[in-house]
């Protein structure tokens, strides 16, 4: 086994000496919440006390096999999404935890919610009562849909926003099979997460220039929508439109790693010179090379299917070292198409170390993928281990005065 990584003493990341505190759970806004803690921020996550049935927490605690003698609640999602966080437990059903919780606001310059608006409202912590205590305080709500539309206040699960997005129709656009189905990772979740981690830093920034704080809303459906539809709009962003909905180089069922005599590879000539070169590897210099339908870059575009499928039925008289080994030298984007259990052996991605290893008090040896994003003067860092269920109660609330009104 490689051995265990050190934490880090201190932060490091841009947002060292910014308070947040987070009151989401799940992904979506823990996702969001973890990247600005690795960038430096001090993280605070509230979760509820443990229930009559047991859990208690994020639910994402309690997700997943836990290795023999690990601490209860430690699921291996909430530790990819929980790390450099203090959890905070507060039961905010009771008056003397509200008032806590304020007093913790007092101290925070932004506050995350995943929680239904109705319930913060209900809780007496919807914006107004907020900014009321805290006025620049930037309060970032991450719904599951707008608040001016219809299904404002709905549930929104990742399944949900795929089917209500247009993501489950992506498949069926593609191979034919009208059955709209999700596709395979929480999509929805993970975007939505990266769409409130940047609200967060943009909303510090106008606070930092003007002395304001606001309330910003994350609607999952608009995020993850504009997010599918930047190339899937397509001819329809056009009106009226030109043609189909749907990239048509991309919804393609040919467009898939290319199989070879001993794997599959990922391979895309882009400009004209590189298909040029492959054409001519692959023996087809004075035929397909001249085929009007693949001259130039739009025509290979409109006709990406019969393209793609030709393109399969040579890179199988190749291994795939013999395809990197003649591609590559010609700056020809290929690539080794990897399986899950192959990623952390693959050459570059232990060379800059993605996968790192931790050795978790209560937990015991666990991997994490660090931050990916590298700053060159304020490199975020992993300086906590995800918390265990309440486990900075006592530390964070002796830092908030008692004797302070909220």
């Amino acid at each position: 086994m490689a051995e265990a990584k050190r934490l880090a003493t201190e932060a490091t990341g841009p947002l060292k000496g910014i308070r947040i505190l987070d009151m989401t759970s799940v992904v979506n806004g823990a996702y969001g919440a973890q990247i600005l803690a690795d960038q430096g921020a001090d993280v605070i996550k509230v979760e509820d006390p443990v229930g009559t049935r047991g859990g208690g927490g994020d639910i994402m605690r309690w997700s997943g096999h836990l290795p023999e003698g690990c601490a209860p609640g430690m699921g291996p999602i909430f530790l990819t999404i929980n790390r450099n966080k203090r959890s905070v437990v507060l039961d905010l059903k009771d008056a003397k935890a509200r008032r806590a919780l304020m007093r913790l606001v007092k101290s925070c310059d932004a506050l995350v919610s995943s929680v239904r608006y109705d319930g913060m409202k209900r809780l007496g912590l919807d914006y107004e009562a907020v900014s009321a205590v805290k006025p620049d305080i930037v309060y970032v709500h991450a719904a599951g849909y707008g608040s001016d539309g219809p299904y404002a206040g709905e549930p929104a699960y990742d399944d949900l926003i795929q089917s209500a997005s247009g993501c489950a129709d992506i498949l069926p656009r593609t191979d034919g099979n009208e059955t709209p189905r999700i596709l395979p990772t929480l999509m929805a979740d993970k975007v939505s997460g990266l769409f409130l981690s940047q609200a967060v830093t943009a909303a510090l920034l106008h606070r930092q220039r003007t002395g304001e704080g606001q309330f910003v809303e994350v609607p999952m459906l608009e995020c993850v929508t504009s997010f599918l539809m930047v190339e899937h709009l397509f001819d329809h962003t056009f009106e009226p439109p030109t043609g189909q909905l749907g990239y048509s180089r991309v919804v393609n069922p040919n467009r898939k790693p290319f199989k070879t005599k001993d794997g599959y590879i990922g391979l895309l000539p882009y400009t004209d010179r590189q298909w040029d070169q492959f054409f001519e590897i692959a023996g087809w210099g004075e035929t397909i090379a001249k085929d009007p339908r693949f001259s130039d870059y739009t025509t290979r575009n409109r006709n990406a299917r019969e393209l793609y499928a030709l393109v399969e039925t040579v890179t199988q008289e190749h291994t795939t070292a013999e395809w990197l080994a003649m591609l590559k030298p010609l700056s020809i984007p290929v690539v080794k198409t990897n399986r899950l259990d192959e990623l952390e052996s693959d050459p570059h991605l232990a060379a800059v170390g993605l996968f790192e290893l931790y050795d978790h008090p209560d937990v015991g040896p666990y991997k994490l993928m660090r931050p990916p994003v590298r700053f060159s003067k304020t490199p975020s860092n992993i300086r906590r281990h995800p918390p265990r269920l309440g486990q900075h109660t006592e530390e964070v609330l002796a830092e908030v005065s008692e004797d302070e009104e909220a």
